[in-house]
């Protein structure tokens, strides 16, 4: 028997908590930004995917007005930061909420390199970054979609094979309901079958 809910009927917070649970597993954007002033800022927001390959852009989503939002808004920038397996005390570390003006690089103790093109920093231990130039943003609800024009891409070549990363190095984390994190099971390879009439 199917238990059913109405979301106009249904207190938010239990809607987000069904909707967080079963809506997974959900790829983590870990978002640097800087703001006007120049203090960096890093934070892990797991509504994240592609919106668009030509032009490339991807897109992640604040649930209320965080600092990577306003900072994104101030300054037209950001950086999504692979989220990898071996980092996962630090990435849930900088979920904190600190003060606004705090920087989470170095109140988590996370090394920081430069990017190639936009002011925010990058995560100088993660495999993979996405230099962004804000592309729009569309406000749903309590919410913000943030859409990012992908203008740099840094790979650390030991995560890749043939030119291709690798997945079994990069070993993404994902979220899951409540405090529940995934990390990388089983894979299996299927080729997608043609149609033919």
């Amino acid at each position: 028997m199917r238990i059913d809910v109405d979301p106009a009927r249904t207190d938010p917070a239990a809607v987000y908590r069904l909707l967080t649970a079963t809506v997974v597993p959900r790829p983590i954007a870990w978002v640097s930004t800087a703001s006007a002033d120049g203090t960096d800022n890093l934070a892990p927001h797991s509504f994240f995917t592609i919106a668009s390959v030509d032009p490339p852009v991807v897109q992640f989503t604040s649930v209320g007005r965080k600092d990577t939002l306003r900072n994104v808004e101030e300054t037209g920038a950001f950086v999504v930061n692979f989220a990898p397996e071996g980092l996962f005390e630090q990435i849930n570390a900088t979920a904190t909420d600190f003060p606004r003006g705090t920087s989470e690089f170095d109140a988590c103790g996370v090394a920081r390199e430069p990017s190639r093109r936009v002011k925010a920093p990058r995560v100088a231990g993660s495999p993979v970054a996405l230099e962004c130039e804000l592309h729009s943003t569309l406000r749903i609800g309590d919410s913000t979609v943030v859409f990012g024009r992908v203008v740099h891409v840094a790979v650390d070549e030991a995560y890749l094979t043939d030119g291709h990363p690798e997945i079994t190095r990069l070993r993404p984390l994902t979220r899951l309901g409540l405090d529940e994190w995934g990390t990388l099971g089983g894979i299996r390879e299927i080729a997608r079958v043609p149609y033919q009439a």
